[in-house]
Parts: C-alpha cells; sequence; structure tokens
C-alpha cells in the first residue's frame, strides 16, 4: 500500500518547497539551480518559454532580471507518493502587476535530497481567488 504523506517526508517536502520560495523571492540563482535535478531530463515549461533540461533551465535563471518576483501563494498543495516522491500545486499573485499564475513541480529525492524534476508555470486570466489562503 502506497505511503500517501508520510509525516517525514512531507515536513521535508514542505521544508525545499520553502527553499525554492524564498530563492525564488530572492532571485538566488545558485540556491534555484541547485534544486533543479542536474540531468538533460529535467524540463520546465514557463510562461513563454519551454526548457529541457538542467542546462537550459540555468541558462534562463542567469539571464533573466530579478524584477516582478515578489508574490503571493494561494491553495498551496503538497503531497508525497512513498518517501521519495511529491508534487506541489499552487496558485501565486505577483504583487506588482496582480497578475495571477500557476506553478506545479514534481519533485524527486535524489542522493539524499529533494530536486525538482519537471516543472510549469503558467499566466492566467482570471484574479487570484481572494477566498485562498495567501503565505
Amino acid at each position: 500500500m502506497m505511503d500517501i504523506d508520510n509525516p517525514t517526508a512531507l515536513a521535508e517536502l514542505t521544508a525545499a518547497f520553502a527553499e525554492y520560495e524564498r530563492a525564488f523571492v530572492g532571485n538566488d540563482v545558485a540556491v534555484l539551480t541547485a534544486l533543479f535535478w542536474g540531468d538533460e531530463k529535467t524540463i520546465r515549461y514557463g510562461g513563454g518559454e519551454n526548457l529541457y533540461g538542467a542546462a537550459e533551465i540555468a541558462a534562463f535563471r542567469q539571464g533573466r532580471g530579478a524584477g516582478d518576483l515578489d508574490r503571493d501563494l494561494g491553495r498551496t498543495v503538497l503531497t508525497t507518493f512513498g518517501r521519495d516522491f511529491g508534487t506541489a500545486s499552487t496558485l501565486f499573485r505577483r504583487r506588482s502587476t496582480g497578475k495571477t499564475g500557476r506553478q506545479m513541480q514534481s519533485w524527486v529525492r535524489l542522493d539524499g535530497a529533494w530536486r525538482i524534476v519537471a516543472a510549469h508555470v503558467s499566466m492566467l486570466d482570471f484574479p487570484f481567488p481572494e477566498t485562498a489562503e495567501t503565505r
């Protein structure tokens, strides 16, 4: 039987997701790069780019500006499946523009550390749900 939301695994994934969010908002490119699996099979679909492999993702991070990164999260759902795989899904609102987006990540524990192996980010044409809990 699959162990869903094992408390230890979920706490670890929650900490890794929080580290990602801190690094994202702070534009800490080194930490963001380290949190993605360093492999050619890693994928990140963004708002205007399709990135295949850790090298393309790292190059995107290096070239991206630090503007418009502050955001509020809402309706965040983290789920672990077993002790080594999990997903993170969240809505976000850019503080500077009020634009709403969504983000999904697949995380895997590799060599003892949680890494993103696939990610998707897209912007939406509807407002951030005001009833959503934000952090």
